[in-house]
């Protein structure tokens, strides 16, 4: 199976004022290295942290090709040399990522203090196999044979800098925490669990560093102007990347319905509890109610602060009965506060066996159909 690294069409994404220049070619973002830079990656092909690399890569995998050994070469680092090869560069001095996202919709940040300048090249996409560090794997590694290179958000990160090895490795830690800031803002879900997501399960990162520069700099922590600078770019990037690539946004997320898909929860679920309910019941004219309310900001910022119960009793901070407790006394507040008369017995602590998610549904379904006019 072939892929090709570009299709001849160049187009300069950025110029760094230490030499560094990044451009689009196709399925590529090829970042061209001046001569002493340390670069810190986490890809096959020479990753970990090197000095005398010319050139780092991200390459867009075509659909076919998902795992490790379906790629031309039997293998990533075989075919991140391949792919090194045709964009005109030694392998040998070269670093590169694979993702599945495109790179049209490549997304850059620059943010400077003083000499120090910081720039993200973000690509990314988690649709697919956006996760929360911790859930269920996918799949077990042996003997270097493992599974989907599908998803993933890559980062390249340049530094006008000199920075230790200790600071390289420093700067991956921050710019993790200001991806999953980011996933955490956007309250990206977990296709894993119910979690929010805090990356895919096949993220890279390739830091580049300037071991030329004057500017020695030893502490890329939150506390440093390092650190904000990575965290700003990082930050920005990818929730500018994701939305290019996905729609990932504030709007999208705009929709109850969006808010609880991370739960499992869909239209069915909806229609299953109220035609669970006494009298008659029109499919086709609740579904279209649902659709219509579901985008209402009230009840969106209601779904949210009952799902963010949920999420503390998941998360050990709340006691289940309590949890459910307020989250039945929020739903008949909502009702009491338009002067309508909401469904009984949500304000009681007793557990039918519902989850708090469960017990929203059953909720806005006895709304809807009984017309409450619980949302503006």
């Amino acid at each position: 199976m072939t892929d090709n690294a570009g299709n001849g069409t160049t187009e300069v994404l950025c110029e760094m004022a230490g030499g560094e220049t990044v451009y689009r070619n196709g399925t590529c973002i090829v970042a061209v290295l001046p001569p002493g830079r340390t670069v810190l990656s986490t890809s096959w092909l020479n990753g970990g942290c090197r000095k005398g690399l010319r050139m780092v890569f991200n390459h867009q995998l075509s659909e076919g090709s998902c795992r490790s050994d379906d790629l031309e070469g039997g293998g990533i680092e075989a075919y991140l040399r391949l792919t090194a090869s045709r964009l005109g560069f030694d392998p040998d001095l070269a670093t590169g990522m694979l993702t599945k996202a495109d790179m049209g919709n490549a997304a850059v940040a620059t943010h400077t203090f003083r000499d120090l300048a910081v720039t993200a090249v973000i690509t990314g996409g988690i649709e697919v196999n956006g996760g929360r560090a911790g859930d269920p794997a996918s799949f077990y590694e042996e003997n270097g044979e493992f599974g989907d290179l599908g998803g993933t958000i890559n980062t390249m990160l340049f530094i006008s800098a000199c920075l230790p090895p200790e600071t390289m490795t420093r700067v991956v830690m921050t710019a993790a925490e200001a991806k999953a800031s980011a996933l955490q803002e956007l309250m990206a879900p977990s296709q894993y669990s119910e979690g929010i997501a805090t990356g895919s399960g096949t993220d890279m990162i390739t830091v580049v560093s300037d071991g030329t520069s004057p500017l020695f700099v030893t502490n890329a922590g939150k506390h440093a102007k390092l650190g904000e600078l990575i965290g700003r770019c990082v930050r920005e990037a990818t929730r500018d990347a994701l939305g290019r690539q996905t729609g990932l946004g504030s709007e999208s997320q705009q929709n109850m319905l969006v808010r609880l898909e991370r739960f499992g929860i869909g239209e069915e679920d909806f229609w299953e509890a109220a035609s669970g309910l006494p009298g008659e019941h029109n499919r086709e004219a609740f579904l279209s109610s649902l659709r219509k309310r579901a985008t209402d900001p009230v009840l969106v910022a209601a779904t949210a602060s009952v799902l963010h119960i949920a999420d503390e009793v998941a998360w050990g901070l709340l006691p289940p009965e309590a949890g459910m407790h307020v989250a039945r006394s929020m739903m008949t507040g909502m009702t009491a506060a338009t002067g309508t008369d909401g469904p009984a017995g949500f304000d009681k602590a007793g557990n039918d066996g519902h989850t708090i998610p469960e017990e929203w549904v059953r909720f806005v379904s006895i709304c809807i159909e009984k017309h409450q006019s619980f949302i503006h």
